[in-house]
């Protein structure tokens, strides 16, 4: 098709003649003032727009929709489809675009190795430090405003401030009572040494030195003040104390015949007893009336057994101290052996701490310090209350008990 050359139409004179065919005339082009005012017009009504959509976007709920599609379609695709359709440079750029935080990957994909340079051969550690080596050497100094010159010193040289020996003598006047100058005098090191350490001033003593004065176990004759640090000789560790040689059967047979000449028994870390020994232990002990203490620490001593011995306190009349610390007995079986001690109240101290149950609980507790508060013989308690109210329970009667012994006892020495 040929196109059509457009020709800019003459104005017509008044003397040319008008033709049909010919296309009507242009209009004449807009002027500036005309372009300014379509501008600015088509400018405030993109504007506008623009308002009504971000308007409209924030009036809309959550982003429903992601390209035209619905977002729980993208939950079905199969991700190996689509990353079989990218090429090597679009996962080369995709694996660029981890996050080396995601704990969900790997290390070695989250920091990915990024030398692309293929190795140059086998690595030879020697070869590779005589490089450095020489290429240290190679290398110029850092330029130095001053040459280095031996023998002369470059930069300032310190001189130290001129010392005021006016206060290094002046004399110190202290106000003494008559006779404690002459004491002062006349006392050795040692003795000003002990002085010290009674004044308080241990940061001239040492720590022997200090616990000495303190003590009263007074001072070494050779003591003197020293500013250096000595490390004091390590004492001796006590001997390790011996095995308890005594023999459960043979003393329970004794308890059981009420051998006047056992009068304490002590079965302390005595290990693997049997169950039938303290069995019998306790059931001669309904009957014995001449052991006054009792000591079964650290013997694997149950509630099974402790049962008996439940029983025979309840019963006995001559035990006086019992000690049942480092078992395995439980709360309930301790309020048992405690609530025992108030059939006859000869026992004025029971010592149970420390045993495996380490809780008892609060209702054992209060139960304990409400038996304690009955009981009007015991002295000392050796136990280990959780509940602040049932030790100052228990603290308050075990006080009570004390004073009124005491009481007794002031009142049988005056008559």
């Amino acid at each position: 098709m040929a196109s059509r050359k457009l020709r800019t139409p003459e104005p017509p004179g008044p003397s040319s003649s008008t033709n049909v065919n010919s296309p009507p005339p242009m209009p004449p082009p807009p002027s500036l003032s005309q372009i300014t005012k379509t501008t600015r017009t088509v400018n405030q009504r993109r504007l506008s727009e623009r308002k009504n959509s971000q308007e409209f976007l924030q009036q809309q709920p959550k982003l429903k929709m992601l390209y035209g599609r619905d977002l729980k379609d993208y939950e079905n695709l199969n991700v190996e489809d689509l990353l079989n359709q990218l090429s090597a440079e679009e996962l080369e750029q995709l694996s660029e675009e981890v996050d080396p935080d995601d704990s969900l990957l790997p290390p070695s994909q989250r920091c990915k190795e990024q030398t692309f340079k293929d190795p140059t051969g086998p690595l030879n550690r020697r070869q590779l430090l005589n490089f450095l080596t020489k290429f240290a050497k190679e290398q110029e100094d850092w330029p130095e405003n001053k040459k280095f010159v031996p023998g002369v010193k470059l930069g300032k040289t310190w001189v130290p401030k001129p010392s005021d020996n006016n206060l290094n003598d002046e004399k110190i006047i202290l106000d003494m009572e008559d006779g404690a100058e002459n004491a002062l005098n006349n006392a050795s090191e040692a003795d000003l040494v002990d002085l010290a350490g009674i004044l308080g001033l241990h940061s001239m003593l040492s720590q022997d030195q200090y616990h000495a004065s303190i003590l009263n176990k007074g001072q070494l004759s050779n003591d003197k003040f020293e500013s250096i640090v000595k490390s004091t000789k390590p004492r001796k560790a006590p001997a390790p104390e011996p095995d308890n040689m005594t023999d459960p059967e043979k003393t329970a047979k004794q308890i059981i015949e009420n051998d006047p000449g056992l009068t304490e028994l002590n079965w302390n870390n005595i290990k693997y007893i049997p169950r039938e020994t303290f069995k019998k232990l306790f059931n001669g002990l309904k009957t014995n009336s001449n052991l006054t203490e009792l000591h079964l620490s650290n013997t694997g001593l149950t509630d099974g057994p402790a049962e008996k011995l439940v029983e025979a306190l309840r019963h006995n009349e001559s035990v006086r101290k019992i000690n049942l610390e480092s078992n395995y007995l439980s709360g309930p079986m301790l309020r048992d052996l405690i609530e025992a001690l108030l059939e006859k109240q000869y026992v004025v101290e029971f010592r149970a701490a420390n045993q495996r149950p380490t809780i008892m609980g609060n209702r054992i507790e209060m139960e304990i310090a409400s038996l304690v508060q009955q009981n009007k013989s015991l002295l000392k308690l050796g136990l280990n209350f959780d509940v602040p109210d049932a030790r100052h329970k228990v603290a308050a009667q075990l006080q009570q008990n004390n004073d009124n012994c005491r009481l007794k006892r002031l009142a049988s020495v005056e008559g």
